[in-house]
């Protein structure tokens, strides 16, 4: 029995919208009609393609292969009909994820080569790593910008590209760092603006301060970029940022690095699900960012 691309239609939609109600008035259809459909297309194709939790309907994993062939299908669809009429096709969508500690400034250099590209609509969330995954795994962001790895097991479908990887520095204001200390000293005597526990560069800061058997005392924990840089400005404490966070400040000389380096880098991944029909514009970006790129 031949599939019925009318339910698929309705199918695709539904799991764009992630509500039948929405989906049911924006085709002027009954909701109860309209899941008559996707039933159909269910018993057609032999598994569940949603599952409800709540009030929400999320994709099963036979679902998510169905919508990567729906999106293929009807993509393939409209490209048909504006090249034989003449059109411009429509702008793909590109949906990135970032973590919110994630430097802007990298995020800005990884996204620059589609960024001025009018074919393509770029779609930027920020969240916490969970978030960020879950974004993934219901097919609502097509790539997320980390800086750790995620777990990495037989069972996880995601694959890690390892993009870039840049120096981490100890910034303040030169009043605080007017003497050259050794790195010992700083931990011992300067108040820390740092990442929270949930950051690698925190985790590698931790580290090395337990292998010089100092505990220092922190002023702040902050899980923005630009909140950090905005303390260190305030003479708050010293700050282990990105010199990149703090560029600006650095050439004003309202801001200095000390001489002390932590040896510790940060480094960037752009995390991806596997998936049958990848966005093609997913895969140029990962080719146009192959390195890893080292920022300093």
């Amino acid at each position: 029995m031949p599939l019925n691309y009318h339910h698929l239609r309705y199918f695709w939609a539904v799991a764009h919208d992630g509500n039948l109600t929405r989906t049911a008035q924006r085709l002027n259809l009954s909701q109860s009609a309209l899941s008559v459909q996707i039933k159909q297309l269910e018993d057609r194709l032999g598994h569940a393609l949603f599952e409800r939790r709540g009030r929400q309907l999320h994709l099963t994993e036979a679902g998510r292969i169905a919508l990567d062939h729906a999106d293929a299908i009807f993509s393939t669809g409209q490209e048909l009909v504006a090249t034989l009429s003449g059109t411009v096709a429509d702008r793909k969508a590109l949906r990135v994820g970032a973590l919110a500690t994630l430097s802007r400034n990298f995020q800005i250099g990884f996204l620059r080569p589609i960024l001025s590209r009018p074919d393509v609509e770029v779609i930027l969330r920020s969240g916490s790593p969970a978030e960020l995954l879950e974004g993934l795994g219901t097919l609502n962001l097509d790539l997320v910008l980390m800086n750790r790895p995620p777990p990495d097991d037989a069972l996880t479908p995601y694959e890690t590209h390892q993009i870039g990887e840049q120096a981490v520095s100890i910034v303040g204001t030169p009043e605080r760092l007017a003497s050259d200390r050794p790195l010992r000293l700083l931990l011992r005597e300067e108040p820390f603006i740092l990442p929270t526990t949930e950051n690698s560069v925190r985790a590698a800061f931790d580290a090395l301060a337990s292998r010089l058997s100092v505990r220092p005392q922190i002023a702040a924990e902050v899980d923005d970029m630009a909140m950090m840089r905005l303390l260190a400005r305030e003479d708050i404490g010293l700050a282990l940022v990105a010199p990149i966070v703090v560029t600006d400040e650095l050439s004003s000389g309202r801001l200095k690095e000390a001489s002390a380096h932590p040896r510790i880098r940060e480094t960037f991944y752009a995390i991806t699900l596997r998936r049958r029909f990848p966005n093609p514009v997913v895969q140029e970006l990962l080719e146009r960012n192959a390195g890893p790129a080292f920022l300093g």
